[in-house]
């Protein structure tokens, strides 16, 4: 599929400052590029990592470029460079072999422009492209060929790909980064290791994997072989790619909870690990870096969408090539369309509301009312299971605490088990304080619990606190809402519908 031709544009022009950023990226330059503009560590430190910094020119030589709308467009690519790992580390990990020098993953990630929303899809390694008639540096002109889109990087590098990407998608990448498995690596180790949940045991004799179900807490090495593992059912890539957007959610999950951006010796620690293994084009300077690290202090998995591009036919064979992957063109061209256009993935064209809801600053009656319509109206965004709950009587009734912790246990919530009782005065009417960073979880609480008062707090954290009432009548039942189903089963899922349930 290749996209209409639109004017070329070098540089595009800045934005002002964001209104509440909030992002996410991927894999482990999630975690490693983001904290490099960490708020609160200053620009010198930024600017001395900005200078250390791999720099890479992907942009060079590229004509008829897709033109440029709202927000910023980044291409992310994971390569099977293997020449800083370690004997030790390939025999445990299973690393052997002969290096392709090609992508082993490629994402598109699209940051909103008012930093509010950041959408990542991945695209099929194998996918099915043709290279145009180019020259390269030594005078060789290449005719137009076919060729499977994670072989671009073998054959022109940086430029290729970009230019690969561009032709198919149609959007305009912005900035491009570039991470080798050890800087993968050492970037998970660092930060604490990153918990991911299965449900059911995977093993992949091809990488090594082999975890339980249920939750599991991986360090570099083991989260390498996570996001690698081809052979662990029938879906092959597609399967792959799912776990690398579940990974990528719990790495923005930990980076966010972990303390990495708020301890600056923590930040110095995960800088000096990555810093001269991720390479980057030469306009990511230290002014973005310092904009994207203020975005990721205000992390929320909810903020984050996933999904990956709608496939046609999933084996279409090509002569010297093999089997290669076809994109569903109708369906990815209105996936890309939302890139370009700055919309959620999930939001037809036209007037449409935010993706996440914002703090509130309506009176508390009418944020209670609006409560109460949306959890009658529709259903709620985020299951209640990745919803986590510590109740507390405030009628003096007794065991009303430990009765709605387990009724609400019983309707999916993920609640402490530890009911207590409120401090004096009597409650009369019940009150769900909750961290404005989880404005969508708390509509499922007060979903369950209508009639509820919502009392902004921040810097509480995930656990939403109620407060029963001499009004509380109950627990409602709760209805999440489905996926958004793209063709062929793709679907698009935000990243706190993907990471492992509070309290795991």
């Amino acid at each position: 599929m290749t996209a209409p031709a639109r004017s070329a544009r070098q540089h595009r022009p800045r934005h002002s400052a964001p209104r509440r950023p909030r992002w996410g990226l991927r894999l482990a330059v999630g975690a490693a590029i983001a904290v490099l503009g960490a708020g609160g560590i200053g620009h010198a430190v930024v600017s001395r990592i900005d200078g250390g910094l791999g720099r890479v020119d992907p942009f060079g030589g590229l004509s008829d470029r897709p033109g440029g709308g709202q927000g910023m467009n980044i291409l992310i690519v994971g390569t099977d460079a293997r020449d800083k790992i370690t004997e030790q580390e390939r025999r445990a990990y299973h690393l052997g072999g002969v290096p392709c020098h090609c992508t082993d993953t490629m994402m598109l990630v699209h940051l909103s422009d008012a930093r509010d929303r950041a959408s990542v899809v991945s695209l099929p390694r194998d996918t099915y492209t043709e290279i145009p008639e180019y020259t390269d540096a030594t005078g060789r002109i290449h005719p137009t060929h076919p060729l499977k889109l994670n072989a671009a990087y073998a054959e022109g590098g940086p430029p290729m790909t970009v230019r690969s990407v561009e032709r198919l998608t149609g959007v305009h990448v912005d900035h491009y980064l570039e991470v080798d498995f050890t800087s993968f690596m050492k970037t998970v180790d660092v930060v604490g290791g990153v918990q991911v949940c299965t449900e059911r045991p995977l093993k992949d004799d091809y990488t090594g994997l082999d975890l339980p179900a249920g939750a599991s807490r991986l360090n570099g090495g083991q989260a390498l072989q996570y996001v690698r593992s081809r052979h662990l059912d029938g879906a092959a890539d597609l399967g792959r790619m799912q776990r690398q957007q579940r990974f990528l959610a719990a790495l923005m999950h930990q980076a966010a909870n972990g303390g990495v951006l708020l301890n600056p010796v923590k930040f110095r620690e995960v800088a000096s690990t990555v810093i001269g293994s991720v390479r980057a084009d030469r306009g990511l300077e230290a002014a973005d870096l310092v904009e994207l690290g203020r975005a990721m202090k205000s992390l929320n998995p909810a903020s984050a969408e996933f999904t990956s591009v709608p496939i046609g036919v999933v084996d279409f064979p090509v002569p010297q090539i093999g089997s290669t992957v076809k994109w569903d063109e109708a369906a990815a061209g209105k996936l890309f369309r939302a890139l370009r256009e700055d919309r959620p993935l999930g939001v037809a064209p036209g007037p449409h509301a935010p993706h996440d809801a914002k703090p509130s600053e309506q009176p508390p009656g009418q944020q209670l009312a609006q409560s109460q319509s949306q959890s009658q109206q529709e259903p709620v965004d985020v299951a209640p299971g990745e919803v986590r709950v510590q109740v507390y009587n405030g009628t003096g009734r007794a065991g009303l605490a430990r009765t709605t912790d387990q009724e609400l246990h019983a309707a999916g919530f993920a609640t402490t088990g530890l009911p207590a009782d409120a401090p004096p005065p009597l409650a009369r009417q019940t009150v769900i304080t909750y961290d404005p960073r989880w404005d969508r979880s708390v509509h499922t609480i007060a979903a369950a619990l209508p009639g509820a008062r919502l009392q902004p707090v921040p810097g509480q954290g995930p656990l939403m606190r109620v407060t029963l009432g001499t009004d509380f009548t109950g627990v409602h039942p709760v209805q999440p809402r489905p996926p958004v189903q793209r063709a062929h089963g793709t679907e698009i899922v935000t990243g706190d519908q993907v990471v492992c349930p509070q309290g795991l």
